[in-house]
């Protein structure tokens, strides 16, 4: 993995977080236990800050950044899919990020809601709480039941499994 300190601001990262040797973390970053960071994914508190909860994945190729002097915070469970860009928002505890969604400039997307893939949802926008959204830009489509949370936990234990396994066994081979 590459981390950076940078301007004195230092990666904070648990024991028990899995940080790919691809990806790469800069500044003031602190990553919960139990997180996934995926290969190619990029989070720079280089002039803002970022915190990311426990048992929180951030999927491959994934951006994470922050405008100077704000926070970008990333609740605890949360699953960021593949190619996800998060950029100076808030993400609520259990909720869903699909691949290759966009959350912009002070957006908040509630505890439990679920953004779909592709989605983009506009600076200082909010997702209430248990809300599926969907589009360009983001629009409400539904509510998040109980069978979708138990599907989408299924999905977070792989991953918070994979930052078990992986220190143990991925192995390099050629």
């Amino acid at each position: 993995m590459a981390v950076y300190s940078f301007d004195n601001r230092t990666p904070n990262i648990s024991e028990g977080a899995y940080i790919s040797t691809e990806a790469t973390i800069i500044g003031d970053v602190t990553i919960g236990p139990g997180c996934f960071i995926g290969p190619g994914a990029r989070i720079k508190g280089d002039y803002g800050s970022i915190a990311i909860g426990r048992e929180t994945s951030i999927q491959e190729n994934c951006v994470i950044h922050s405008r100077p002097g704000e926070r970008c915070e990333i609740g605890i469970r949360v699953n960021v899919g593949h190619g996800a860009i998060i950029h100076g928002s808030a993400i609520g505890d259990g909720a869903v990020v699909g691949m290759g969604a966009i959350v912009s400039d002070f957006a908040e997307v509630g505890r439990w809601a679920i953004v779909g893939e592709g989605c983009v949802v506009p600076a200082k926008t909010k997702i209430p709480d248990e809300k599926i959204a969907v589009g360009v830009p983001a629009k409400i489509v539904g509510d998040v039941t109980d069978e979708v949370k138990r599907m989408y936990d299924n999905f977070k234990d792989i991953y918070i499994d994979l930052a078990r396994r992986y220190p143990r066994e991925l192995k390099k081979i050629s």
